[in-house]
């Protein structure tokens, strides 16, 4: 085993605790970046001039009526911009455009004495527009040719003769919804500027080293003169991993001008209308089985809605292209991504980042061709399993694909499976106007960030005379239990009690250059960087805890909070050893490092091994429907997941189960929806709050949730052998959507392939019920190409 994975004796990583900040959740003394303004003297608030329309170039923007308003002190446009009037990484995002392009667009920002005053100027500045032609739909966008950024190919083997040798080929077409992410604090900044013109932002960002660049170019600044602090998020979901930088360069901006602390703090509203989804996609697509029912070849094509910039599109399509095969070898593939650009937000990452998307295709595939190939859906499914020896279509070999089987048979035994669906059989046969159904879906999801400069972690670890440590990390914490688990690293390498070691706020001015926390990596790089770090330290106090207790220094051993050396009963407290190191001036700070080894990705040839490991798990979801109105619960939900030796159990089955319920809410009840008719609201966000975009609450929860973390499952070759789990569990959400369809499918003939829309929303499961009744009886297996949905 590996240094990295390897696990001392009584290790803090493995047991479970509560989140560190979970008291001060519960009891509302967390405090989050908008908190800070009440502890802040003379701050300035800010408001976003919209443009309510969705395309359309400004002709003029008149800003002297919003500063007649009473407590308007400043009006921001591009003219005031120092450096760089860009917000994004791709230099198509100005910060103060001159031509809007989507509904709700901001044009420029007015601060105020108060925040009520801030909106009333904001609301008398006036701008002239002259109307351009808007794309606002994926299949406008199709037919006008609208698309940008990247066209990336993944192929393997030979296609042609795949097909060739295929038994049965089918044809489809499947557009599936875009995704809010409702992250529950909005959008927020604060910034502030010292005595010597430097740069202070306190933003709920997930990337803050990306958010000092951006605010440092706006302001014409260089990186050390900026510091960017992550006290936590309220929730980011990768909705705060590139749309923070703009909010926090207009409160950076505003500070600078006016010598005071301002604040910017989306409303629900502004947040909804003003921030990037989840790409919404279409996939075209064409599949060849053999006469066992073997994959044997794709071919499809996924487009993306981008929205009016490239953002992190081009990632996103890519890790979809990466995530199309999920559990199942193709031996022959062509699969093409593009981008289109609509008049809408700019999308953005969302937890899964393309590969959710990705996935559902194959599984929609899954799903509609079992009926037609005379299959039980979980059949046709195992069948195409991988096994020892496959390698992906973008050419990454597969380590442990018996991972996808075991996780498979130890969800169907404890959910019996088998059992329950006789028993399903027997309720539907009794029951003519309510059906059940129980499907059974697994995921394989590629861990690190497909880009290989990203894949790198820093720590700064310290160690004070009094024996107490501080930590700081260049992940941030979103909730997600982050900041947990690297207090137990820490704790761990350096074996002492939990209660020594404190975690500092996320700074750019601590830990450098870091990547976002994201591509659940946060855990996999910060944790291996505070490892490092700790070790460093470790092997000094080794040093001088040998020579304290007259034995070498390789055979000092420090477990909770005690040195002692093997074979001898002599020991030495935690902060004596660390009092004794500083008289003799030894260095008890250290900077920690990771990068994440053997990744190798060519972008433009679409092959190599981008994911460090690939996380496993299954999931088995039964439903019941009601025929007369598509409505439906979720009875009961089994899961088994592979995160490799859990570093925190209790936080690894929290995130697993919030990842499902958020999986779920994205396939069956979040429907975004936009104005796409040719009257003046062309291009507006019709879901602007909770009211008319449904969530996930209780009442969605399943009735009975049984999580379980799959056992012995060491993964070499990371921290203490754990694996990430942030985003791989949303996709285990498939199994209630193919559940649906399974149920849909039991109000009509045996065989019965069913189409379901993506949310599958009580109305779309009565459609897809009303189809399946009106289907004719299937005689057998189709030998020949047939479409299955349009």
């Amino acid at each position: 085993m590996s240094q990295l994975s390897e696990r001392p004796e009584k290790a803090v990583v493995g047991r479970s605790m509560p989140h560190e900040s979970a008291v001060q959740h519960v009891t509302g003394t967390a405090l989050y970046t908008d908190d800070l303004v009440a502890r802040t003297k003379d701050v300035l608030h800010a408001h976003p001039v919209q443009v309510m329309h969705a395309h359309g170039r400004i002709t003029a923007l008149r800003t002297a009526p919003a500063l007649a308003v009473p407590g308007v002190v400043r009006v921001l446009t591009g003219a005031d911009v120092p450096g760089v009037n860009d917000a994004g990484m791709k230099h198509d995002e100005p910060l103060f455009p001159d031509e809007v392009m989507f509904h709700g667009h901001a044009v420029a920002w007015v601060l105020g004495e108060t925040l009520e005053a801030a909106r009333l100027g904001a609301e008398a500045v006036e701008v002239d527009l002259d109307e351009l032609p808007s794309v606002i739909t994926l299949e406008e966008a199709i037919a006008a040719d609208s698309f940008h950024g990247a066209r990336p190919v993944m192929e393997t083997g030979d296609i042609d003769a795949g097909f060739a040798d295929s038994a049965h080929v089918f044809s489809g077409e499947f557009q599936f919804s875009d995704q809010e992410h409702f992250y529950l604090e909005t959008h927020a900044a604060l910034a502030q500027i010292d005595e010597a013109g430097q740069v202070f932002v306190q933003s709920s960002t997930q990337h803050p080293s990306e958010t000092q660049e951006i605010v440092a170019h706006v302001l014409g600044l260089s990186s050390h003169e900026v510091t960017v602090q992550c006290l936590r998020m309220g929730g980011g979901f990768g909705g705060k991993e590139m749309q923070p930088h703009g909010f926090a360069a207009v409160a950076a901006l505003g500070a600078k001008l006016t010598g005071r602390p301002v604040r910017l703090r989306l409303t629900r509203t502004q947040d909804l209308t003003m921030s990037g989804k989840r790409h919404g996609f279409h996939a075209r697509w064409r599949i060849g089985f053999d006469a066992e029912a073997r994959i044997q070849a794709l071919d499809a094509g996924l487009t993306a809605d981008g929205g009016w910039s490239l953002d992190l599109s081009e990632p996103v399509v890519a890790r979809a292209l990466c995530h199309i095969d999920n559990t199942y070898w193709i031996p022959n593939a062509r699969v093409t991504g593009r981008i289109a650009r609509t008049h809408k937000v700019s999308n953005t990452a969302f937890r899964g980042f393309g590969g959710p998307q990705g996935m559902l295709v194959i599984e929609d595939i899954m799903g509609r061709c079992a009926p037609l190939l005379g299959l039980d859906p979980m059949e046709l499914r195992e069948r195409n399993f991988y096994r020892r020896g496959h390698t992906t279509p973008y050419g990454q070999p597969l380590t442990q694909p018996e991972r996808i089987g075991a996780v498979w048979d130890k969800v169907r035994e404890n959910g019996a499976v088998a059992e329950r669906r006789r028993e399903i059989e027997a309720f539907n046969t009794a029951h003519p106007h309510t059906k059940r159904a129980l499907a059974v879906t697994g995921i394989k999801f590629g861990i690190s960030f497909n880009l290989t400069a990203f894949n790198q972690g820093g720590a700064l670890v310290l160690i004070y005379k009094d024996g107490s440590v501080l930590i700081n990390h260049g992940g941030t914490e979103m909730g997600q239990g982050l900041h947990t688990k690297m207090l137990q690293v820490a704790a761990t390498t350096l074996g002492i009690p939990l209660h020594k070691v404190r975690l500092a706020p996320t700074r750019t001015d601590k830990v450098p250059n870091t990547s976002a926390t994201a591509a659940s990596a946060g855990a996999d790089l910060n944790g291996a960087a505070v490892k490092n770090a700790c070790e460093q330290l470790r092997e000094r106090l080794l040093q001088v805890a040998g020579t304290q207790l007259g034995a070498p220094a390789a055979d000092v051993r420090v477990v909770e909070g005690v040195a002692r050396a093997l074979g001898s009963d002599r020991e030495l407290a935690w902060d004596d050893l660390v009092r004794t190191a500083y008289l003799q001036r030894v260095q008890l700070s250290a900077a920690g490092f990771y990068r994440t080894e053997g990744l190798h990705w060519d972008a433009k040839s679409f092959h190599g091994s981008p994911f460090k490991y690939f996380s496993h798990g299954a999931a088995a979801a039964e439903v019941e429907v009601d025929g007369f109105t598509g409505a439906y619960r979720v009875r009961r939900v089994d899961i088994v997941h592979d995160v490799g030796d859990s570093l925190s159990p209790m936080i690894d089955i929290g995130q697993v189960e919030g990842g499902f319920v958020q999986g779920a809410g994205w396939l069956t009840l979040e429907d975004l929806r936009w104005d796409a008719g040719d009257g003046p609201h062309r291009g507006r966000l019709q879901t602007q709050a909770a009211s008319t975009y449904k969530l996930p609450s209780f009442s969605e929860m399943p009735e009975e949730f049984h999580v379980e973390l799959l056992e012995n499952a060491t993964e070499e070759g990371a921290v203490y052998g754990s694996k990430a789990v942030g985003e791989p569990p949303l996709m285990l959400a498939f199994s209630v959507r193919e559940a649906l369809r399974e149920a849909a499918a039991a109000f009509g003939h045996p065989g019965t392939p069913v189409e379901l829309a993506s949310p599958a929303t009580p109305e779309a499961v009565f459609w897809a019920i009303e189809a399946a009744r009106a289907s004719a009886p299937r005689a057998g297996r189709a030998e020949a190409e047939a479409p299955v949905g349009a």
